[in-house]
């Protein structure tokens, strides 16, 4: 498996130069997934490709999208977090709005049952202009 070795060097040097990923584990499984050259599984790099070569630019390739992913997931978090914030404030105020609606078409619909039962006539006239 000298293939495998000197993937999991690679991963020793990268983790070395970039100081990230210490946490990350290899498995080379050539033409196991046909649809992928490799990918990223909880901690483990799984490569799927054929070739050493092709197998290691794949290797640097996942290594890099899990160090950018690792950089940017707090401001995701963050983002997410002030998108749930928005999202139940702005839950709220429709809530208070249609709260607001509600009793003013109730209002309405109370004072018009009120009136025709004060003037019955007037809605004879409405029906027969």
């Amino acid at each position: 498996m000298a293939g495998e070795t000197r993937l999991r060097e690679e991963l020793k040097k990268l983790q070395t130069v970039l100081n990230c990923g210490y946490d990350l584990d290899l498995v080379w499984a050539p033409g196991c997934v046909s649809s992928l050259e490799g990918e990223v599984k909880r901690c483990t790099i799984c490569i799927y490709s054929k070739n050493p070569r092709t197998a290691l630019k794949t290797l640097r390739h996942e290594f890099l999208d899990y160090a950018v992913t690792q950089l940017i997931e707090p401001y995701r978090e963050v983002t997410n977090a002030l998108i749930a914030l928005i999202n139940k404030q702005a839950y709220a105020r429709k809530e208070r709005w249609v709260e607001s609606l509600v009793h003013l078409f109730t209002s309405q619909t109370l004072s018009e049952d009120q009136d025709r039962k004060e003037h019955p006539h007037t809605e004879s006239l409405r029906k027969n202009p």
